[in-house]
């Protein structure tokens, strides 16, 4: 498995094209040779392809807004080739309990389509989940009811630790549940309070979230932290590195 740097942890630096190319060879000097491109200002995907390969970079995840995912799948794919990614993101749709069950309803009916123009385009469409995720729908969590209604070859997870602990479930049982579904996850602390941390700095178990990614096939561990609090998010994303690093990652 292969560790990267998730841009939503750099956002603030990343709002024009001159502070997300400074911003790559940033995160490029701290020693990530993967990243997942999300939060950023506009870019077209050819300048991406020329910072990446300029600083020896990999993007191996993109998070999309939902507007461009719905109008035109297939540019959203062909894009992706032009910077060599694989594998297609939604960062975020909100369920909400008073009418859950219209939403991921409606979910599927939009995003099925979606995921297989995808597919069909040599890509796979990645869903990363909040904590609403868990929320209770019939007896069982919402990302449940997504992981039957939508097939394997169709929508991937990209897991995120935090989140699922923070809703009070064991990351790594979600990632052996999601086995071979899960490429890329998010790694990202928690302490006592609920606070996010720098990876190794909270209470999660990574050991046996490794472990279970290992098992159930993912081959990226992307590193995020949505609020650094009160640090630079640079920094945070330099002791999350050395602390993989010194686990045996790279």
């Amino acid at each position: 498995m292969r560790i990267g740097a998730q841009f939503y942890t750099i956002r603030d630096f990343c709002k024009d094209l001159g502070g997300f190319s400074e911003s790559l060879k940033k995160v490029a000097d701290i020693g990530y040779q993967y990243v997942q491109i999300s939060g950023t200002c506009e870019y077209e995907p050819q300048w991406l392809a020329e910072q990446l390969k300029s600083n020896g970079l990999q993007c191996v995840l993109t998070h999309n807004p939902p507007a461009k995912l719905l109008e035109d799948a297939r540019k959203v794919a062909l894009d992706h080739d032009i910077f060599d990614c694989q594998y297609v993101g939604l960062g975020y749709h909100k369920f909400v309990a008073e009418n859950c069950r219209e939403l991921v309803d409606a979910f599927a009916e939009e995003y099925r389509p979606v995921a297989r123009t995808l597919r069909e385009n040599g890509k796979y469409f990645m869903y990363h989940n909040h904590n609403f995720e868990f929320c209770s729908l019939e007896g069982r969590p919402v990302i449940s009811h997504l992981a039957e209604i939508f097939a394997p070859d169709e929508m991937g997870f990209t897991l995120d630790t935090y989140w699922v602990q923070r809703a009070g479930g064991d990351p790594a049982e979600w990632l052996e549940r999601f086995a071979g579904r899960v490429p890329c996850i998010h790694l990202k602390d928690q302490d006592f309070t609920g606070k996010m941390m720098v990876v190794g700095d909270g209470n999660i178990n990574f050991r046996r979230v490794f472990q279970a990614a290992e098992k159930s096939g993912t081959e990226y561990m992307l590193v995020e932290q949505d609020e650094c609090n009160g640090e630079n998010p640079f920094d945070c994303l330099k002791r999350s590195y050395d602390n993989l690093v010194s686990w045996g990652f790279q």
